[in-house]
Protein backbone atom coordinates (compact mmCIF):
# COMPACT_ATOMS: atom_id res chain seq x y z
CA UNK A 1 0.00 0.00 0.00
CA UNK A 2 3.14 1.91 0.72
CA UNK A 3 4.06 1.45 -2.48
CA UNK A 4 1.39 1.99 -4.59
CA UNK A 5 0.41 5.70 -2.41
CA UNK A 6 3.81 6.89 -3.07
CA UNK A 7 3.61 5.93 -6.62
CA UNK A 8 0.69 7.58 -7.36
CA UNK A 9 1.74 10.56 -5.60
CA UNK A 10 4.88 11.25 -8.09
CA UNK A 11 2.16 10.44 -10.64
CA UNK A 12 0.04 13.12 -9.67
CA UNK A 13 3.01 15.69 -9.34
CA UNK A 14 4.53 14.51 -12.43
CA UNK A 15 0.97 16.00 -14.26
CA UNK A 16 0.48 19.17 -12.27
CA UNK A 17 4.41 19.60 -13.18
CA UNK A 18 3.42 19.36 -16.75
CA UNK A 19 0.52 21.48 -16.54
CA UNK A 20 2.32 23.94 -14.71
CA UNK A 21 4.87 24.29 -17.79
CA UNK A 22 2.75 24.31 -20.38
CA UNK A 23 0.46 26.94 -18.87
CA UNK A 24 3.96 28.79 -18.64
CA UNK A 25 4.83 28.88 -21.85
CA UNK A 26 1.84 29.39 -23.48
CA UNK A 27 1.77 32.73 -20.95
CA UNK A 28 5.57 33.50 -22.82
CA UNK A 29 4.18 33.23 -26.43
CA UNK A 30 1.25 35.15 -25.88
CA UNK A 31 3.81 37.93 -23.74
CA UNK A 32 6.44 37.71 -26.61
CA UNK A 33 3.68 38.07 -29.40
CA UNK A 34 2.01 40.96 -27.53
CA UNK A 35 5.47 42.89 -27.36
CA UNK A 36 6.25 42.08 -30.93
CA UNK A 37 3.63 43.35 -32.33
CA UNK A 38 3.85 46.80 -30.54
CA UNK A 39 7.10 47.26 -31.39
CA UNK A 40 6.36 46.76 -35.31
CA UNK A 41 5.50 50.49 -36.43
CA UNK A 42 6.04 51.35 -39.64
CA UNK A 43 6.36 55.18 -41.65
CA UNK A 44 3.44 56.75 -43.08
CA UNK A 45 3.10 59.44 -45.25
CA UNK A 46 2.38 61.90 -42.92
CA UNK A 47 5.48 61.29 -40.84
CA UNK A 48 3.46 59.73 -38.12
CA UNK A 49 4.40 56.48 -36.96
CA UNK A 50 1.58 54.06 -36.77
CA UNK A 51 0.69 50.61 -35.80
CA UNK A 52 1.32 47.69 -38.56
CA UNK A 53 -1.80 46.21 -38.16
CA UNK A 54 -4.13 47.94 -40.29
CA UNK A 55 -3.90 51.37 -39.21
CA UNK A 56 -1.11 52.44 -41.80
CA UNK A 57 -3.09 50.68 -44.44
CA UNK A 58 -6.24 53.08 -43.54
CA UNK A 59 -4.30 56.28 -43.48
CA UNK A 60 -2.66 55.41 -46.55
CA UNK A 61 -5.90 54.67 -48.24
CA UNK A 62 -7.53 57.50 -46.79
CA UNK A 63 -4.65 60.02 -48.30
CA UNK A 64 -4.70 58.47 -51.34
CA UNK A 65 -8.90 58.99 -51.69
CA UNK A 66 -8.31 62.66 -50.69
CA UNK A 67 -5.91 63.25 -53.18
CA UNK A 68 -6.88 61.45 -56.15
CA UNK A 69 -10.65 63.22 -55.13
CA UNK A 70 -8.86 66.89 -54.48
CA UNK A 71 -6.99 66.50 -58.00
CA UNK A 72 -9.77 65.06 -59.53
CA UNK A 73 -12.25 68.14 -58.16
CA UNK A 74 -9.29 70.50 -59.82
CA UNK A 75 -9.37 69.25 -62.97
CA UNK A 76 -12.31 69.14 -63.48
CA UNK A 77 -13.28 72.37 -62.44
CA UNK A 78 -10.59 73.90 -64.35
CA UNK A 79 -11.62 72.30 -67.33
CA UNK A 80 -15.20 73.06 -66.88
CA UNK A 81 -14.47 76.66 -66.47
CA UNK A 82 -11.93 77.20 -69.04
CA UNK A 83 -14.92 75.17 -71.47
CA UNK A 84 -16.94 77.78 -70.17
CA UNK A 85 -15.31 80.89 -70.49
CA UNK A 86 -14.27 79.79 -74.36
CA UNK A 87 -18.07 78.96 -74.88
CA UNK A 88 -18.75 82.13 -73.90
CA UNK A 89 -15.84 84.38 -75.73
CA UNK A 90 -16.37 82.30 -78.53
CA UNK A 91 -20.84 83.16 -78.77
CA UNK A 92 -19.77 86.83 -77.85
CA UNK A 93 -17.25 87.03 -80.36
CA UNK A 94 -19.57 85.74 -82.80
CA UNK A 95 -22.69 87.76 -81.68
CA UNK A 96 -19.92 90.69 -82.39
CA UNK A 97 -19.31 90.08 -85.89
CA UNK A 98 -22.84 89.64 -86.63
CA UNK A 99 -23.92 93.25 -85.28
CA UNK A 100 -23.42 95.88 -87.52
CA UNK A 101 -20.73 98.73 -86.75
CA UNK A 102 -22.36 101.64 -85.39
CA UNK A 103 -22.77 104.46 -88.03
CA UNK A 104 -23.32 108.61 -87.25
CA UNK A 105 -26.44 108.28 -87.74
CA UNK A 106 -26.89 105.27 -84.84
CA UNK A 107 -25.57 107.28 -81.65
CA UNK A 108 -25.39 110.76 -80.15
CA UNK A 109 -22.03 111.94 -78.73
CA UNK A 110 -21.47 114.76 -76.09
CA UNK A 111 -18.98 115.81 -73.86
CA UNK A 112 -18.17 116.90 -70.29
CA UNK A 113 -15.72 117.63 -68.38
CA UNK A 114 -14.17 114.66 -65.35
CA UNK A 115 -13.13 116.34 -62.07
CA UNK A 116 -12.62 119.87 -61.39
CA UNK A 117 -10.47 122.60 -62.60
CA UNK A 118 -7.82 122.97 -64.32
CA UNK A 119 -9.98 120.08 -66.64
CA UNK A 120 -7.04 118.19 -68.06
CA UNK A 121 -10.06 115.60 -69.54
CA UNK A 122 -13.15 115.22 -70.89
CA UNK A 123 -15.43 111.97 -70.70
CA UNK A 124 -16.88 111.32 -74.46
CA UNK A 125 -20.26 110.06 -74.17
CA UNK A 126 -22.09 107.75 -77.52
CA UNK A 127 -25.47 106.88 -76.79
CA UNK A 128 -27.16 104.87 -79.10
CA UNK A 129 -30.24 106.61 -80.27
CA UNK A 130 -31.42 104.04 -82.69
CA UNK A 131 -33.53 101.20 -82.54
CA UNK A 132 -31.57 98.68 -83.34
CA UNK A 133 -28.13 97.17 -81.80
CA UNK A 134 -24.96 97.86 -83.20
CA UNK A 135 -20.85 97.68 -82.71
CA UNK A 136 -18.75 100.59 -81.27
CA UNK A 137 -15.86 99.29 -82.65
CA UNK A 138 -12.30 101.28 -81.83
CA UNK A 139 -11.69 104.55 -80.49
CA UNK A 140 -12.71 108.04 -81.18
CA UNK A 141 -10.53 109.45 -84.04
CA UNK A 142 -10.78 113.36 -82.70
CA UNK A 143 -9.23 116.40 -84.28
CA UNK A 144 -9.74 119.45 -81.90
CA UNK A 145 -7.90 122.32 -84.02
CA UNK A 146 -8.01 123.00 -87.62
CA UNK A 147 -3.91 123.60 -87.04
CA UNK A 148 -3.30 120.02 -86.32
CA UNK A 149 -5.02 117.80 -88.65
CA UNK A 150 -3.98 114.38 -87.47
CA UNK A 151 -6.23 112.36 -85.03
CA UNK A 152 -5.52 112.56 -81.32
CA UNK A 153 -3.50 109.78 -80.52
CA UNK A 154 -4.76 106.21 -78.59
CA UNK A 155 -4.04 104.94 -75.10
CA UNK A 156 -3.56 101.16 -75.76
CA UNK A 157 -3.78 99.98 -72.49
CA UNK A 158 -7.55 101.37 -72.68
CA UNK A 159 -8.68 98.78 -75.15
CA UNK A 160 -11.43 96.45 -73.68
CA UNK A 161 -11.33 92.91 -74.23
CA UNK A 162 -14.59 92.24 -75.73
CA UNK A 163 -16.20 94.38 -78.66
CA UNK A 164 -18.94 96.88 -77.12
CA UNK A 165 -22.31 96.20 -78.72
CA UNK A 166 -24.73 98.81 -77.91
CA UNK A 167 -28.15 97.82 -77.37
CA UNK A 168 -30.79 100.61 -78.34
CA UNK A 169 -30.60 103.52 -75.56
CA UNK A 170 -27.29 102.27 -74.41
CA UNK A 171 -24.17 104.36 -73.72
CA UNK A 172 -20.46 103.62 -73.99
CA UNK A 173 -17.64 105.98 -73.00
CA UNK A 174 -14.46 107.11 -73.78
CA UNK A 175 -11.81 109.44 -71.69
CA UNK A 176 -9.97 111.79 -73.38
CA UNK A 177 -6.94 113.71 -71.81
CA UNK A 178 -6.80 117.47 -73.03
CA UNK A 179 -3.63 118.41 -71.14
CA UNK A 180 -1.31 118.07 -68.04
CA UNK A 181 -3.14 121.33 -66.70
CA UNK A 182 0.62 123.22 -66.63
CA UNK A 183 0.27 127.27 -67.25
CA UNK A 184 4.02 126.71 -69.26
CA UNK A 185 1.77 124.21 -72.25
CA UNK A 186 0.92 125.25 -75.37
CA UNK A 187 -2.76 125.76 -74.78
CA UNK A 188 -5.26 126.65 -77.20
CA UNK A 189 -9.09 127.18 -76.41
CA UNK A 190 -11.53 124.61 -78.48
CA UNK A 191 -15.50 125.39 -78.32
CA UNK A 192 -15.92 122.56 -80.33
CA UNK A 193 -14.30 119.82 -81.95
CA UNK A 194 -14.90 116.85 -84.54
CA UNK A 195 -15.09 112.98 -83.79
CA UNK A 196 -15.43 110.45 -86.76
CA UNK A 197 -16.24 106.58 -85.78
CA UNK A 198 -14.47 103.51 -86.93
CA UNK A 199 -15.65 102.25 -90.04
CA UNK A 200 -17.37 105.27 -90.93
CA UNK A 201 -16.26 109.20 -92.41
CA UNK A 202 -18.82 111.25 -91.20
CA UNK A 203 -17.58 114.19 -89.48
CA UNK A 204 -19.83 114.47 -85.82
CA UNK A 205 -19.07 117.39 -84.52
CA UNK A 206 -19.32 118.15 -80.62
CA UNK A 207 -19.64 120.96 -78.79
CA UNK A 208 -16.78 121.19 -76.10
CA UNK A 209 -18.49 121.07 -72.38
CA UNK A 210 -18.42 124.57 -70.43
CA UNK A 211 -18.97 128.14 -71.34
CA UNK A 212 -15.63 128.70 -72.88
CA UNK A 213 -14.88 125.43 -73.96
CA UNK A 214 -11.65 123.91 -72.67
CA UNK A 215 -7.70 124.82 -73.34
CA UNK A 216 -6.40 121.76 -75.17
CA UNK A 217 -2.59 121.78 -75.51
CA UNK A 218 -2.33 119.20 -79.23
CA UNK A 219 1.44 117.49 -77.70
CA UNK A 220 -0.35 115.96 -75.02
CA UNK A 221 -3.47 115.04 -76.29
CA UNK A 222 -4.69 111.54 -75.90
CA UNK A 223 -7.87 108.86 -75.85
CA UNK A 224 -9.31 105.99 -74.74
CA UNK A 225 -10.91 102.96 -76.24
CA UNK A 226 -15.12 103.14 -76.61
CA UNK A 227 -15.51 101.23 -73.15
CA UNK A 228 -19.02 100.16 -71.26
CA UNK A 229 -17.49 102.07 -68.02
CA UNK A 230 -14.75 104.19 -67.09
CA UNK A 231 -12.48 101.54 -65.73
CA UNK A 232 -9.99 102.42 -62.85
CA UNK A 233 -6.35 101.46 -64.01
CA UNK A 234 -7.20 100.58 -67.14
CA UNK A 235 -8.25 104.43 -68.10
CA UNK A 236 -5.91 106.22 -66.18
CA UNK A 237 -3.90 108.54 -68.43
Amino acid sequence: MNTLHRTALLAAAGTALVLSLTACQGDGDANSASTSGSSVNVQSPSGKATDASGTTGSANSTGSDSTSGSTGSNIGGGSTKASGSSGSASSGEQASASTPVCTAGDVRITAATQDGPPYTHIVLTAKNTSRHSCRLAGFPHIQFLESHKQDVPAVAKSKPEAPVVLAAGDPAYALVKLSDGGREENNEPVTAFSVMLAGDPTVIAVTAPGSEGVAVDPAKALTGYWTPELRNGADDF
